[in-house]
């Protein structure tokens, strides 16, 4: 949503809750931010979905993308502060894919969707410097790219954009020998009304798909695999609200965790991913700490496994559409992993 719709209906539904939204649900348990993103380059910022990068030889140097829906890209360092920032416009959903050649050179592939501009823009992290440059517009035609993800499944990088009608493209991208984007649409979707955010597991080739107003659903990436979705988890106003909005994968150890929005109760489930099996093991909120206030109406999120900057065991990164005492500012909160973990009792 953009800001004034989405402020009015915050303050709307303020205005007539007595309690928390995720009161007539199944309650959650509480765990707070530790780190919360800064601008000071823009009054407004009118964010939307996070990615993470960490170098794997030394994690703590790492950083943050974050999407505005106005303005561009921007790049945060893991204090929250900022590194850099593209003026690339209105971009809604953002993605980053390690591993990507580009003139012999190993590159992180990072990638966002412009819906209102028709395409999907793709920048470059350079791991050596932690510095980042555009690489190339997309254009889309006149398919409307909402929702996006990346992925990398058996060394193929594909490019996952859903538009508002329900319809899913997949597209693999590589550089050419002049280092430029060529993409080409491998396979097409469908689900039956608005879908937005949408992560890949590219141990297994599954994509995951969030239907905001019906559940979460599931293909696999191989080709020749169905074309028709599995349904994995459906909105029941007990665990999941409409809408279903961000997904993100969390690994820890020996388990697997697909972690959804659940936007129209400021809440989260948690499904530790078995095989084909997703079993329900909770759901949490991100309330107000000492100095970090809570996190309301989540559109994306995402989760770093293992060590990132100054959180040993991993982080997720929540989009907040209200940064006290602004209500107008929205920014990206950082929970420790841990936290987490050790508040739904996760072994």
């Amino acid at each position: 949503m953009k800001r004034a719709a989405l402020l009015g209906l915050t303050l709307l539904a303020g205005a007539c809750a007595t309690g928390p939204r995720w009161a007539n649900g199944e309650p959650p348990v509480l765990v707070k931010a530790s780190v919360e993103t800064i601008v000071t380059t823009d009054g407004q910022v009118d964010a939307d979905d996070p990615a993470f990068w960490a170098d794997p030889a030394d994690t703590k140097r790492a950083v943050m993308f974050g999407t505005d829906k106005t303005d561009g890209l921007y790049v945060h360092n893991m204090d929250g502060t900022v590194r850099q920032f593209f003026p690339s416009g209105a971009l809604n959903n953002v993605d980053l894919r390690s591993g990507f050649k580009v003139g012999g050179k190993d590159y992180v592939l990072v990638g966002a969707s412009a819906d209102e501009k028709l395409g999907l823009y793709t920048y470059l992290l350079d791991p050596a410097t932690l510095e980042t440059k555009e690489w190339g517009f997309i254009t889309t035609g006149d398919y409307e790219p909402y929702g996006f993800c990346v992925g990398n499944y058996n060394g193929q990088f594909y490019l996952i954009a859903d538009a508002k009608s329900g319809e899913v493209r997949v597209w693999t991208i590589a550089a050419n020998e002049a280092g430029a984007p060529v993409t080409n649409l491998a396979r097409t979707f469908k689900v039956g009304s608005q879908p937005e955010g949408c992560v890949v597991d590219d141990a297994t080739g599954n994509l995951y798909l969030g239907e905001e107003d019906v559940g979460i659903w599931r293909w696999n990436l191989a080709p020749g695999s169905s074309d028709t979705p599995e349904s994995i988890a459906k909105v029941d106003k007990k665990r999941i609200t409409d809408d279903v909005e961000g997904l993100t994968i969390m690994r820890d150890g020996a388990h697997k965790y697909l972690i959804a929005s659940s936007q129209g109760d400021d809440t989260y489930n948690v499904f530790r991913i078995e095989g084909a099996a997703h079993t329900y093991v909770g759901r949490f909120a991100i309330v107000d700490g000492d100095t970090i206030d809570g996190v309301t109406a989540t559109d994306g999120l995402d989760a770093w496994s293992g060590p990132i900057g100054q959180f040993p065991k991993g982080v997720i990164a929540f989009h907040d559409d209200q940064d006290k005492p602004d209500p107008g500012q929205q920014n990206y909160k950082m929970v420790d992993w841990r936290d987490i973990r050790r508040a739904l009792n996760l072994n």
